[in-house]
């Protein structure tokens, strides 16, 4: 049984699959529509020896995975990403995540395809917006994993007009990257959590815009966001994190529109989305930063006006340079 991206209907049918389609959007990753989704699973014969293959971007991943793991308490299921952020990040690490009501990935469960079906020759499908998106996840998987990682990554040249041929070391990097994060602390305890740079205030950010930008450009926003707050901290200038922000800017120059977009960012629902994340305690505020010699690092800000105000800078500061 196939699920896939709308996008494919055709090529499907002229194959003879007849693929349950859903819409690249936020609002089919959520709770609500999730029922929908499954129930015309079961209509169409799914029981507990059916594997679900799917096929696109990592919307339709974070529906697949979901419903494979949910659907009579677990089946198995194959994806084959189609977007260069699904081939080089989301593709692997077994995570689902759903919307609720108006918080974005609230719940999610872990539940690893069997096999992943990555052709960089999709790449050439692709807007260079849409490459330049992927390209900000390797590049963070690779500056989380460290120095050398990120060297060798920046060392591939990468852009977003590079072609699926040219892209795919890019993607054997990033995944060689997170693999060890996944293999060293597979369920988010640790170690993993530091891939969430960028994703609370990018998470925010695409919120607050109700989707208008999309995820990976809203990561890289995110991280100019986190590097503004680190610089208000007080943190010192480096050298590694100076060659991030160039190359987060390098990539987000391929996004048309962008600027018109955030210049009309509602900052203060910016700043509510982000207290509602769901990596903070009760009495702290959570952030992966760079941190002192560039290494990136969980760090806890107390829940104070100050810290606010701090955040309400960076967000204004990083939206407006762009």
């Amino acid at each position: 049984m196939f699920i896939a991206d709308e996008y494919f209907t055709n090529h499907l049918t002229a194959g003879g699959v007849q693929a349950i389609t859903v819409e690249s959007s936020e609002t089919v990753k959520s709770l609500d529509a999730m029922p929908a989704i499954i129930t015309e699973m079961r209509r169409r014969g799914a029981n507990r020896q059916t594997e679900l293959v799917a096929i696109g971007g990592g919307i339709v991943q974070d529906v697949a995975a979901f419903a494979a793991s949910v659907f009579m308490r677990g089946i198995a299921w194959k994806y084959v990403p189609t977007t260069v952020l699904a081939m080089a990040d989301s593709c692997i690490g077994g995570k689902s995540s759903i919307n609720v009501g108006p918080y974005k990935n609230l719940v999610g469960t872990f539940h690893p395809p069997t096999e992943i079906l990555v052709d960089p020759l999709l790449v050439d499908t692709l807007t260079p917006e849409q490459r330049s998106a992927g390209l900000i996840e390797a590049a963070k998987i690779c500056y989380c994993r460290g120095p050398q990682a990120f060297d060798d990554y920046l060392a591939l040249n990468p852009d977003p007009g590079m072609s699926g041929e040219r892209m795919e070391p890019v993607l054997v990097a990033s995944l060689l990257s997170k693999k060890w994060f996944i293999e060293t602390d597979e369920f988010d305890q640790a170690e993993r959590l530091l891939l969430n740079f960028g994703h609370t205030f990018g998470h925010a950010i695409e919120g607050a815009t109700h989707f208008r930008i999309a995820h990976g450009i809203a990561v890289a926003v995110g991280i100019l966001c986190a590097l503004e707050f680190r610089r208000g901290s007080g943190a010192p200038d480096v050298a590694f994190v100076r060659q991030l922000e160039a190359h987060m800017r390098q990539l987000l120059a391929a996004s048309p529109g962008l600027s018109a977009e955030l210049a009309q960012l509602p900052i203060e629902d910016v700043v509510e989305r982000l207290q509602a994340d769901k990596k903070h305690t009760a009495t702290h505020y959570t952030l992966i930063l760079p941190g002192a010699d560039g290494d990136i690092a969980l760090t806890r800000h107390e829940k104070s006006a100050a810290t606010v105000d701090l955040i309400r800078a960076a967000v204004a500061s990083a939206t407006r340079s762009i």
